[in-house]
């Protein structure tokens, strides 16, 4: 894969405009610290000369000069250091909060094009790779063709072929460093790969070590992970002597700046401008250095890019709606001729479906596996958007009210609701987390989570593994019925939720979810007999389309 993919550069551009005002501090300090360079060269040149023309005066001024130069200087670089940590603290922070947001927006279709250690990934190491691009990099860049002019503007002023020489030495740098750029971008980038598989397949076994343990896979899976951790090492080694490479590029530029340096003072020249000028050439490289020793850097912000960049985009600003307060009866549904594909090679999961629910109503989609339900959820949910046609709430464009709101008007619960480490309080809170103790309690109440938490050692307070381990896959449900009362939201979507449970399990979540529905516009998804016996009107899908009376009897 070439280094110069449109989106990378695309994305790299954006993000070093928006850099610029975290990065431009940075850029001062390391100006104001190679003029402060020059001064200390010009002192220490006026010592040296009269040392070598056997003056026995000693020179307080250049010496004082120097010494208050050298220690301003050690202040600017102080503080360039700080302002450096800060802008890559800032530049990760504000990079992580747009990432998050397009995450969010995409929702869990994310899933669906992009591994979940692939996804994390991304969302922590990539970004946390990117610190040095802020903090080093583009810095570097700007400092390494600033620094060297200001440099060259006093070599010229006291010599015009030296400076002529010093440019030229310059020049080898960028020529060699984009030689060695080539082959760095590529084992940058397939270091990253290497550490994202890593992590995929660690994440995967993890989850799956019962599995693994069940069929005395365990020993096998622990060689391939060893064989994916030395494939990752092998290619950080890689990266590794690339930098190595650029640096001796940077060593050889200024050892023939010097030698040439050498060679026109031994000719005659004055001590003072020649050591000067001599002097000028640590200073002239030293941002080149910088710049160098950053290369790395940029390497990997181009793999970061290459999996930031293939990230869903953010979402477009949607014109804010008057958020009212509405009854618990007070959403209508519509969909208007909605069309969407998840993949066009795979045809569309929804064609043309219309219908109108009431506020109040209850609506139950049948249909085989694939034929749209969770489409229409996820559609609802605001996850996804339609490619023709437009859903709409109390007549309202989905599209048009902010994600806000829409979280606001709707509770949702799945076939396999996700519940984390903790409480079982604190998981019943996640719904609404500025919930009285007595509204928990309520709210597990009416969900009947009391029934089976009184049996627990400390009831609703009982830690929780992670993932609901310990509880019952018809717990966990009580526990998502019990966040949808607490949070007491309009609308009631309905994912499957009796999946995988036993009959009377079954019977008693959809029990509780008729008391649930009561007062609400209610849509509910799912294969169950029992579930289609919940109530309300009926909706048939088959591949995507609303099959009609006319046509089930056909069928």
């Amino acid at each position: 894969m070439s280094e110069k993919n449109p989106a990378q550069a695309a994305w790299l551009k954006a993000e070093s405009r928006a850099a610029r005002k975290f990065v431009a501090p940075v850029l001062a300090l390391g100006l104001v610290g190679v003029a402060l360079g020059i001064g200390q060269a010009a002192a220490i040149a006026a010592v040296l000369a009269h040392a070598l023309v056997g003056s026995p005066r000693v020179v307080w001024g250049p010496l004082a000069g120097f010494a208050l130069l050298a220690v301003l200087r050690a202040g600017t670089s102080f503080a360039g250091e700080i302002a450096a940590s800060k802008a890559g603290i800032a530049g990760r922070r504000r990079l992580r909060n747009d990432v998050m947001a397009r995450l969010f927006a995409a929702g869990p279709a994310l899933l669906r094009r992009h591994h979940s250690g692939e996804i994390a990934t991304a969302a922590i190491d990539r970004i946390e790779g990117l610190d040095g691009f802020y903090g080093r990099w583009l810095p570097a860049a700007g400092l390494a063709v600033a620094g060297p002019a200001l440099v060259l503007l006093a070599a010229a002023l006291v010599d015009l072929r030296a400076a002529a020489l010093l440019f030229l030495a310059g020049l080898l740098v960028p020529v060699g460093m984009a030689l060695a750029g080539i082959g760095a971008a590529r084992a940058a980038r397939r270091q990253f790969v290497a550490m994202a598989r890593l992590q995929a397949r660690f994440l995967d076994r993890v989850r799956g070590i019962a599995t693994l343990v069940l069929y005395g896979r365990a020993e096998d899976e622990a060689a391939q992970l060893a064989l994916a951790a030395d494939e990752l090492r092998r290619r950080t080694l890689r990266v590794l002597r690339v930098a190595f490479l650029s640096s001796t590029i940077l060593d050889v530029a200024m050892v023939a700046a010097l030698i040439g340096f050498a060679l026109s003072a031994a000719r005659g020249a004055a001590p003072m401008p020649a050591l000067f000028l001599l002097l000028l050439v640590p200073e002239f490289f030293a941002p080149l250095r910088a710049f160098a020793l950053a290369y790395q850097d940029r390497m990997q912000a181009h793999a970061s890019a290459e999996a930031l960049s293939a990230l869903p985009p953010a979402p477009a600003p949607a014109p804010a709606l008057a958020v009212r307060h509405v009854t618990a009866s007070g959403v209508s549904v519509a969909f208007e001729g909605v069309s969407y594909s998840w993949d066009p090679a795979r045809g569309p999961a929804l064609e043309d479906v219309s219908f109108r629910l009431r506020a109040g109503e209850s609506l139950v989609l049948v249909g085989p596996s694939g034929a749209g339900k969770s489409t229409i959820i996820e559609m609802l949910l605001g996850f996804i958007r339609p490619d023709r046609g437009r859903v709409t709430l109390n007549g309202a464009d989905i599209a048009t009210i902010v994600p806000a709101a829409l979280a606001e008007l709707t509770a949702w619960i799945g076939q396999k609701p996700m519940i984390f480490a903790g409480t079982l309080a604190e998981n019943i809170r996640f719904a609404r987390p500025s919930a009285s103790d007595e509204a928990v309690r309520e709210a597990a109440r009416l969900a009947r989570v009391d029934a089976f938490a009184a049996h627990l050692p400390h009831g609703l307070d009982t830690e929780i593994g992670e993932g609901g381990f310990g509880l019952s896959g018809g717990e966990a449900q009580r526990v998502a019925i019990a966040r949808a009362y607490l949070k007491n939201a309009p609308l009631l979507l309905l994912d499957e939720p009796t999946a995988h449970l036993d009959p009377a399990t079954e019977a008693e979540v959809i029990e509780s979810l008729r008391r649930l529905a009561i007062g609400r516009t209610v849509i509910l998804a799912s294969h169950s007999a029992a579930a289609r016996e919940f109530g309300g009107r009926r909706l048939d899908l088959r591949q995507g389309r609303i099959v009609t009376a006319a046509e089930r009897g056909a069928a």
